[in-house]
């Protein structure tokens, strides 16, 4: 499990991001590089880091589920997840 605060940083940010992504957008297909820097920092979608929706672990992420490879396995072993199963051969 990833800290609180961690977590609490990372909502923060996502926020800002939505926040701010139209006039990030605008402003830099206008080029105006000066106003872009005027901008808070965090507002920048390369600060994001994928996290597990569950445990909020950032390593072993799996995008298109949106979680975390332990949960994912955890999760199909539960028979959690409908389609997947454990491979035997």
């Amino acid at each position: 499990m990833a800290k609180k605060s961690i977590e609490a940083r990372q909502r923060k940010r996502e926020k800002m991001v939505a926040k701010y992504a139209d006039k990030r957008a605008a402003l830099k297909a206008a080029g105006e590089y000066a106003a872009l820097d005027l901008i808070p920092k965090n507002a920048s979608p390369v600060r994001l880091r994928n996290r597990c929706q569950l445990t909020g672990r950032p390593r072993g992420y799996m995008r298109h589920f949106g979680i975390s490879r332990n949960m994912f396995r955890d999760m199909v072993l539960a028979g959690k997840v409908p389609g997947v199963t454990k491979a035997s051969w």
